[in-house]
């Protein structure tokens, strides 16, 4: 069952729109299977590749997608077992930096995607019905476990999206 508009923070639309499965657990196998895929197409010189001056690199917009990834299953594994307490958001930008994203091997970003997913979809798979649709907050929101998956997919739908019309990947 897909998450209702009032699981999430209307800012977040935007990544549940991206996606249409019911089924979630499903579309996170085969998206990081894609993914995976996607990386496995790159070497080290194209993962450094920047379309602008300004912009991430290839490898720290994957580096994002992963952090991203962990937050938000962090609120999901939270909000599930019954937290009340409000979740902190994070400053993108001040944690790829920090994360220096681009001194990693891509073999190294690769693994720890496929690992960050894989634990997800065990853990999804593994929650209590009643646990999906739990209300909590995050970044001064409401949201749901539920609609957290949804945003999982999203997010990193949104990214794979940018990587190939602006880096061409």
């Amino acid at each position: 069952m897909r998450p209702a508009p009032t699981d999430f923070a209307p800012g977040n639309a935007e990544y549940v729109d991206l996606v249409p499965e019911d089924d979630i657990i499903s579309a996170m196998e085969q998206q990081s299977s894609e993914t995976q895929k996607l990386l496995s197409s790159l070497d080290e010189s194209k993962a450094a590749y920047r379309y602008a001056d300004d912009k991430w690199s290839v490898k720290e917009v994957l580096g994002h997608v992963i952090d991203s990834e962990r937050i938000l299953a962090y609120r999901m594994l939270a909000i599930a077992r019954g937290e009340t307490a409000s979740l902190p958001g994070y400053e993108e930008n001040d944690y790829v930096r920090a994360a220096k994203f681009d001194t990693w091997r891509l073999t190294d970003l690769a693994e720890h995607y496929a690992l960050t997913r894989r634990s997800n979809i065990v853990l999804l798979s593994n929650l209590p019905e009643e646990a999906w649709d739990r209300r909590g907050t995050a970044n001064d929101n409401p949201v749901t476990p539920r609609a957290l998956a949804w945003m999982i997919v999203g997010h990193e739908r949104h990214h794979v999206n940018v990587l190939r019309e602006r880096y061409r990947v």
